[in-house]
């Protein structure tokens, strides 16, 4: 059973952006490319240790990879306070546009 056409979409556009191909992919999962593209295609689905593994792969949340809602994932626990003070306040002020 599919839980959503999201999932495929996401794995496939995260994948693409990172430049990453669906047989390199395969590799980092120990899957076949032919499970990658059938998650892709919402034909199946990937395990739950996979879709976590996916998330740390493309640097995004488990929500963001199973719901529609398209919040993404930024590490910033190499920023010292003054760092991140001033990317929060900089991410406010786009969202306040």
């Amino acid at each position: 059973m599919v839980i959503n056409n999201v999932l495929g979409e996401r794995i496939g556009n995260l994948r693409i952006k990172s430049g990453i191909s669906q047989t390199a992919l395969a590799k980092m999962l120990r899957v076949s490319r032919n499970a990658v593209n059938q998650w892709e295609m919402s034909m199946s689905n990937p395990s739950l240790a996979n879709v976590i593994k996916l998330a740390q792969i493309f640097n995004v949340t488990v929500d963001y990879l199973l719901t529609a809602e398209s919040k993404e994932l930024i590490d910033v626990s190499e920023l010292s306070f003054e760092e991140k003070e001033i990317l929060y306040k900089l991410i406010s002020r786009f969202k306040n546009k």
